[in-house]
């Protein structure tokens, strides 16, 4: 019975997911009919209403939904790794690395573009979670949910000042950051696509891999140890899908917070804690939260456009404290 309740709730998901695509296809600053922005998909007849869909909705929509499962997909590692409810990447200074790798790459060695940001920005983060679980670490190395927040808080911190001093000394790197840190999915064309969806596709397939072993840790390492898992070896291996995923999706769209938080947290709602569904549910919830933000930013000030990691940030927060107090989620 619960198994059916759970199939169910992700088939409903992934209908829902759908109309989200045909929403990002359809609403944008420039004004298209239904009808014709579904033909111009599957038939290019050269107007300027199919090179709006084909080369700028559609792989827009692409790139939300690789984003969406990239930093679900994160969050929900960073929590189960952790046993915290509050660890979001964005929030333990996972997405902060990043950041500060790609102003070190724009800052210092002059590169710009995705395929150069990607690996810089993977390579952030990976540096930053390190420096956040030692710091977070007690005397026995054990993670405690408290320290890592605490540790994530200061490194975002030392991070963003170390940001502005690179950026305000340097204008043109300024000029160049300023428009990616806001979080936008706006000017990416198929060429990102290209570059990112590798990363995606293999921090996903590990973390689903890793979602059953990761169940055990839940329980705690010596339990977890106790049931036949390798508790190294799944940390290692989960810090090694957190890394990349959260990278490529940073170089992709800039620093998006709070989807990482809050889409694990609907997932446990909808299917219980089981990992398992934790992670499909979330592979199928971020898009859904990234292109919803995405429509929603390009209709509410049309002809203009309003960033997507705006709009998340703002109808995030209130909705998040909602379903925590209709759930008794403890903060």
């Amino acid at each position: 019975m619960i198994r059916t309740a759970r199939v169910a709730g992700l088939v409903a998901a992934l209908g829902v997911l759908a109309v989200a695509v045909v929403l990002s296809l359809w609403l944008g600053s420039t004004d298209i009919a239904f009808g014709d922005a579904l033909a111009v998909l599957w038939r290019d007849d050269g107007s300027t209403d199919a090179v709006t869909i084909r080369q700028v909705r559609a792989p827009r929509a692409a790139l939300a939904i690789l984003v969406g499962i990239a930093l679900g997909l994160s969050g929900a590692v960073m929590q189960a790794l952790t046993r915290n409810p509050l660890a979001e990447p964005g929030l333990l200074g996972v997405t902060m690395g990043s950041s500060t790798a790609v102003v070190v790459a724009i800052g210092f060695f002059g590169l710009s573009g995705v395929l150069a940001h990607v690996w810089f920005a993977i390579i952030g983060a990976a540096l930053a979670a390190t420096v956040v679980y030692l710091l977070g670490a007690t005397g026995r190395s054990i993670v405690t949910p408290d320290r890592i927040v605490l540790a994530g808080a200061a490194v975002t911190a030392v991070l963003l000042a170390f940001n502005s001093a690179v950026l305000l000394l340097d204008p043109l790197a300024f000029n160049e950051f300023r428009f990616w840190n806001v979080g936008s999915l706006a000017g990416r064309r198929a060429d990102v696509l290209a570059v990112v969806a590798p990363f995606v596709l293999a921090g996903t397939v590990l973390t689903l891999a890793l979602a059953h072993a990761l169940n055990a840790l839940a329980l705690g390492e010596d339990a977890g140890r106790g049931l036949g898992a390798n508790v190294t070896l799944v940390r290692v291996l989960a810090a090694i899908a957190l890394t990349v995923l959260c990278g490529a999706a940073t170089a992709a769209a800039g620093p998006i917070v709070f989807v990482g938080l809050a889409v694990p947290h609907v997932a446990r709602m909808i299917a219980g804690p089981d990992q398992r569904w934790v992670m499909a549910y979330s592979v199928v919830l971020g898009p859904i939260l990234m292109l919803v933000g995405d429509v929603i930013g390009r209709v509410i000030i049309a002809p203009r456009e309003m960033q997507v990691g705006i709009v998340i940030a703002f109808i995030g927060a209130p909705v998040f404290l909602a379903l925590c107090l209709r759930s008794k989620v403890s903060l």
